[in-house]
């Protein structure tokens, strides 16, 4: 299993050395990352258990380690809470899958045809 620890110190040096070198990028990010709070429409435990979610998704593991899972936590989401949202994040993949596997058989359909 990875060292989570060690990864997000990793992680945020790097993250920093882009902070030098482009700081305009790491506040744009900062920008975007703040906007949901603004309205705070979902909460903040929502907000966190959504990024997890997403995370797993998009395969980020830096999204996963470096806030969105400390944060949830951190918001009181539950081990289960975030087993479910997880959950959700499978079934949204697969469901994904299922569509791409609709769009190949369209794909296999017109090459047949043509």
């Amino acid at each position: 299993m990875l060292n989570w620890i060690e990864y997000r110190k990793e992680l945020f040096g790097r993250i920093g050395e882009i902070g030098k070198l482009s700081p305009d990028t790491v506040k744009g990010y900062q920008a975007l990352s703040g906007a949901g709070q603004k309205n705070d429409l979902l909460g903040a435990k929502t907000r966190e258990l959504i990024a997890v979610a997403v995370a797993v998704s998009l395969r980020c593991d830096g999204c996963i380690t470096t806030v969105h899972t400390a944060e949830a936590l951190k918001h009181g989401a539950t081990r289960e809470e975030i087993a479910e949202a997880l959950g959700v994040a499978v079934a949204i993949n697969a469901g994904a899958a299922m569509v791409y596997s609709a769009r190949t058989m369209d794909a296999v359909a017109a090459g047949a045809a043509g």
